[in-house]
């Protein structure tokens, strides 16, 4: 009996749709992974046997000790759990020692500035210090548990639950790890604005009063979990403890502009206008991993989700971003005369040409929003005036070819959390 010929497989695919091949193309603060293959082998280390509930094997462990020495603990939750817990051992070892009269009363605890804020002044606000770097370092080893632990143990038994299948397990574990992390942050970051003066964006007390020195508590730990979370994210590019893709350099680069902006903005006591930039980032992430999410588990569901993102992208990521290179350029004279000369040893740093470094790196973000605004609508053109949202969906396969095989200047801008 003779049979039919067979399709060749590139005509029998399906086209994706335009709402995925632009959310896919929007960038976000993240890292994806590459297409996951059957056999997904460990980055250090013999092979390993896939586990019993799928999982890639580049989340077991080799050993607590191993995974110190090869930066595994990053990926591993159980690692990093017990790596966490150490400086809260011995901090409460020492305050032990101190509470039995075993140390003096006045013992410094040196586990404090770990765990807790510290440089606490006498009218209860903080100041910056050095003990702010223990805290950081600290926090990168619990947002490192808290990534894994939520990927592994929380959001793939959702994806699994909502019938997500195959390669799409692991971006949908990417993109709600950063619903779960935006969401927070975005939360938290209209808390804090909301006792500044410069509550909703008004700009010219970015600079009424310079320096703010004096931070609240909610003002320093937003701030300080912020650097943490990007100096986790950078490292875990930096040392390729996660399978580098096509556009590694230019992530790098990404997270590094972004270390700089946290950096000299807490430094230098701009952390006012600190707090206006990460809610217009965030707050936009939110949306952009939600419309993600919902794509999915739904294609034709994410339309509406897509339609959203789009007008808060354009509201936070352009309006008020424009808004603030504004300030920056017409209202940076407004910082005290006292205040207008270079003697970093004298707390003062704002000479004439400290407006261009501030403006230059807030600037060069701009440009890279402008030119994923220009994807968007490009693709919102094709959805209006060319009706191409009734193409037929993509499934898993013929999503992960795309993947694969888009153009590196357009495609693939989902970056890790």
């Amino acid at each position: 009996m003779s049979s039919s010929p067979r399709k060749p497989v590139a005509a029998s695919r399906r086209r994706s749709s335009s709402v995925t091949s632009a959310l896919r193309q929007v960038p976000l603060n993240e890292h994806k992974q590459d297409k996951m293959t059957g056999e997904v082998q460990p980055l250090f280390g013999p092979p390993r046997p896939r586990t019993a509930d799928d999982l890639p094997a580049r989340y077991n462990t080799l050993g607590f000790w191993e995974d110190i020495r090869t930066g595994r603990w990053m990926l591993v939750p159980l690692s990093s759990f017990i790596l966490m817990v150490i400086p809260v051992i011995l901090y409460w070892n020492q305050f032990m020692l101190i509470d039995l009269g075993m140390m003096g009363p006045f013992t410094t605890n040196p586990f404090t500035p770990f765990i807790f804020p510290s440089h606490k002044l006498p009218n209860g606000k903080y100041a910056i210090g050095l003990g702010d770097f223990a805290f950081i370092a600290y926090h990168i080893i619990f947002w490192s548990f808290v990534r894994q632990f939520m990927t592994i143990h929380v959001l793939r038994p959702i994806a699994k639950a909502l019938g997500i299948r195959g390669g799409k397990i692991m971006r949908f574990t990417e993109q709600g790890y950063a619903l779960f992390y935006f969401g927070m942050t975005s939360i938290a970051g209209i808390y804090v604005m909301r006792d500044l003066p410069t509550w909703w964006y008004k700009t010219e007390n970015f600079w009424i009063g310079y320096p703010h020195e004096e931070m609240t508590l909610g003002l320093k730990l937003y701030y300080l979990l912020q650097a943490a979370y990007w100096c986790q994210q950078t490292i875990i590019l930096a040392l390729k403890i996660e399978k580098p893709r096509k556009d590694f350099t230019e992530l790098v680069l990404h997270h590094i502009v972004t270390l700089w902006l946290v950096g000299w903005s807490y430094f230098l006591s701009l952390t006012y206008i600190g707090v206006a930039i990460f809610l217009t980032m965030d707050i936009s992430d939110v949306f952009l991993a939600l419309a993600k999410c919902v794509n999915y588990v739904s294609e034709p569901a994410s339309n509406p989700f897509f339609a959203v993102f789009v007008g808060v992208w354009s509201y936070f990521r352009h309006y008020l971003n424009l808004w603030i290179l504004y300030s920056v350029y017409t209202e940076f004279d407004l910082i005290p005369n006292v205040y207008d000369s270079f003697e970093p040893w004298a707390g003062r740093w704002m000479v004439w040409w400290m407006k261009w470094q501030i403006f230059v790196p807030i600037f060069l973000l701009q440009l890279i929003n402008l030119f994923w605004y220009f994807l968007i609508w490009r693709i919102l053109f094709r959805i209006v005036f060319l009706k191409v949202t009734k193409d037929e969906r993509s499934d898993d396969e013929d999503e992960d070819d795309v993947d694969e095989d888009a153009p590196k200047q357009v495609g693939q801008a989902d970056k890790a959390q």
